[in-house]
């Protein structure tokens, strides 16, 4: 059972009380809130944008326990209490499979995105299949996208929210091209908590 905070649900309350008008269905107005709940920032609304079927296929896979695979400890830190509180997905960062003995042309949270994202995928279900997480590094994205090519599933969802100026934009539109089930903050903005907070808008939802 999930109990909020009083300060946290009249928070809600007034994000949707000035939020305008807009396309979202009802998953996707709950990740928005999240978001705009994290950022404070109200131009998240226009700035958002998800595939067909993102968050209802998110949805599914997280209740029959698809593992969470994020770039950086923190946005796995962020995600744990409410996966531990929901369906007990396990929640992974891509530190687990850094190795400073191996030689990569790759940065560290691509190469380790790259490993998780190999045995994880292995080891899970069609239904199962992992939630990639990116709130930090866009070669990680990047990456990310290169590698499932040639993979033999795809994430149950991919967030696609790294931070900064260098690369971010570029990584962001190549996963919107893409066909794989994303949600994407389309500008420079982004974060592990932001990554995070649309992750714990969906596994809220998920127990519902």
């Amino acid at each position: 059972m999930i109990k909020d905070h009083p300060i946290f649900l009249e928070s809600i309350r007034f994000i949707r009380s000035k939020l305008t008008k807009n396309k979202f269905n009802y998953l996707e107005n709950k990740v928005l809130e999240r978001l705009i709940h994290t950022s404070g920032d109200f131009n998240i609304q226009k700035l958002l944008e998800f595939s067909d079927g993102a968050c209802e296929n998110a949805i599914k896979s997280l209740r029959e326990g698809a593992p969470i695979l994020t770039d950086t400890d923190m946005a796995a830190a962020a995600i744990q209490s409410m996966a531990e509180n929901t369906n007990g997905n396990k929640v992974y960062s891509s530190k687990k499979w850094l190795d400073d003995n191996v030689s990569s042309n790759l940065t560290k949270t691509a190469y380790g995105i790259e490993k998780g994202w190999l045995e994880l995928s292995q080891k899970n279900l069609k239904n199962q299949s992992p939630i990639v997480v990116i709130g930090s590094s866009p070669t990680a994205l990047v990456n990310l996208i290169d590698i499932l090519k040639n993979s033999k599933g795809i994430p149950s969802l991919i967030v696609g929210m790294p931070v900064g100026f260098i690369g971010v934009k570029q990584s962001k539109k190549k996963l919107l091209d893409t066909n794989y089930p994303n949600i994407v903050i389309n500008s420079t903005r982004g974060g592990a908590a932001m990554a995070a907070a649309a992750v714990n808008a969906l596994l809220r939802e998920s127990i519902y």
